[in-house]
C-alpha cells in the first residue's frame, strides 16, 4: 500500500514537531548542566574583583550580633552560614546581597543556628562567602574563591574573640561555613593554649573534613562529654550509594598551605550527631533527639520536633542515616536551593542537646 505523500505545510509542521522535542528532550537530559553553567562567572578567579570587605566593626556586616535567648547559658557562640549566595557575575557574593540574606534569614538561621540558643548568645558574621556555582564543580578558579572567604572568616573571629576574653566558647558552621571553620581551628585555635582552654566544642554540620588533617590539640569528640573537641560529619540517606560515593569523590579538604586539595583516600570525620561519639557503631532510631522543619519560622521560636525516628551509623566516614518521609522533610525549592544545605534539619535536638551537655562538663571542670 502506497503512504499519501505529506504536503509541505505538512512536512514543515512535523519539522518543528521534531526539533521542539529534541529540544525538551534534551533540556530535561541536561538541565543540570544548562542551570549550573548560567551560574559561571565567565572570567579566571586570578582577575575577578571581589566585592569590597566587609568592616566587623559596623553592625552591617553581621547577620547577628549577641543575640541570646531567653533562657539562653553563658557560652559565646561563633557561628558560620552556609552557602545562600547562588552566582553569576561574581565568584563570591557580596555583604548585604538581598536574596543570599533573604534565604539565610529564612532557612539557614532558624535550622541550623537554633539548635545553639539555649548555650548563649550567637553572632554570625556576613562574609564574602563562595557562589554555590564553586560548590559544582572542581575547577581550580572555584577552590581559589572558596580559599578566599577564609580572610573574611578570620576577621570576624578575632574581632568576635576580642568581644569575649573570659569564658566558654562554641564554634559552629554549616557546610561551606563548616569547612572555614575547620581551617579557623587548625591555624587560630589549635596553637593558641589561651583559646583552646576556653572551647567547649566545635561543630562542623554536613562537611567532610580528613580526621589526619585536625589539629592534635582539637580532636575529633571520642565520647558524649569530651570537652575541646569536634564534632563533625556529612550526612548521605543509607539508601543513596551513589550520593555518598559522589560526596567522598568530590570531597575537598585543606592543606597546610591553605589551599582544598582532593580526599585523596584520607579518612573523613564521621562523630555521630545522636551518639555525639566516633565509631562505626549504629545507634537506633529510639536514641534521636528530634528532627525539625524550622524554616520560616522567627527567632526564639522552638520548632515541633519529630523524635526516635532516624537511625544513624557512620560508613567510610559518611554518616547514613534513615530518611525521614512526611512533606515537611522531602526536598522543595528551585534547582539552586535543592543543592544547598537543607531546609531541615534532621539532627536539630541532637546538636541542643549535645551543645548543653559538653557545655555542661565545660562549666564543671572549670568551676572555682
Amino acid at each position: 500500500m502506497k503512504l499519501p505523500r505529506l504536503t509541505f505545510r505538512q512536512t514543515i509542521g512535523w519539522t518543528g514537531f521534531f526539533i521542539v522535542f529534541l529540544l525538551a528532550a534534551a533540556v530535561a537530559v541536561w538541565r543540570g548542566d544548562i542551570l549550573k553553567a548560567g551560574l559561571d562567572p565567565q572570567i579566571p578567579f586570578q582577575t575577578y574583583d571581589p566585592p569590597p570587605a566587609p568592616n566587623y566593626a559596623s553592625a552591617d556586616a553581621w547577620a547577628m550580633k549577641e543575640v541570646r535567648a531567653p533562657t539562653s547559658g553563658p557560652a559565646a557562640v561563633f557561628f558560620l552560614h552556609s552557602t545562600t549566595f547562588d552566582g553569576g557575575a561574581d565568584w563570591n557574593g557580596q555583604i548585604g546581597d538581598s536574596r543570599a540574606d533573604a534565604y539565610l534569614d529564612r532557612v539557614v538561621i532558624p535550622n541550623y543556628a537554633g539548635p545553639f540558643a539555649r548555650a548563649g548568645a550567637i553572632s554570625l558574621p556576613r562574609y564574602r562567602q563562595a557562589s554555590l556555582y564553586t560548590r559544582l564543580t572542581l575547577r581550580d578558579d572555584a577552590r581559589d574563591a572558596r580559599a578566599f572567604a577564609y580572610a573574611d572568616a578570620l576577621a570576624a573571629f578575632n574581632a568576635w574573640l576580642a568581644d569575649h576574653p573570659t569564658g566558654p566558647l562554641v564554634l559552629a558552621g554549616v557546610e561551606q561555613g563548616g569547612e572555614l571553620i575547620d581551617r579557623l581551628v587548625r591555624e587560630r585555635v589549635a596553637n593558641d593554649p589561651a583559646v583552646r582552654s576556653r572551647i567547649v566544642a566545635v561543630y562542623m554540620i554536613d562537611v567532610i573534613a580528613a580526621v589526619e588533617n585536625l589539629a592534635p590539640t582539637v580532636p575529633a569528640c571520642a565520647t558524649a562529654t569530651s570537652i575541646g573537641c569536634v564534632v563533625g560529619w556529612s550526612q548521605v540517606g543509607d539508601q543513596n550509594e551513589g550520593a555518598a560515593h559522589r560526596r567522598l569523590r568530590r570531597a575537598l579538604v585543606w592543606d597546610n598551605a591553605g589551599r582544598l586539595v582532593e580526599l585523596n583516600g584520607r579518612a573523613p570525620l564521621c562523630v555521630n550527631p545522636v551518639s555525639g561519639a566516633t565509631g562505626a557503631a549504629a545507634v537506633p532510631a529510639r536514641l534521636h533527639h528530634g528532627a525539625a522543619n524550622a524554616t520560616g519560622l522567627e527567632w526564639g521560636v522552638r520548632p515541633a520536633f519529630i523524635d526516635r525516628a532516624v537511625a544513624t551509623r557512620c560508613v567510610n566516614g559518611i554518616l547514613r542515616h534513615t530518611e525521614l518521609t512526611t512533606e515537611s522533610f522531602k526536598e522543595v525549592g528551585n534547582w539552586a536551593d535543592r543543592r544547598k544545605a537543607r531546609q531541615y534539619n534532621l539532627f536539630y535536638a541532637d546538636i541542643e542537646a549535645d551543645v548543653e551537655r559538653r557545655l555542661n562538663v565545660w562549666e564543671a571542670s572549670n568551676a572555682s
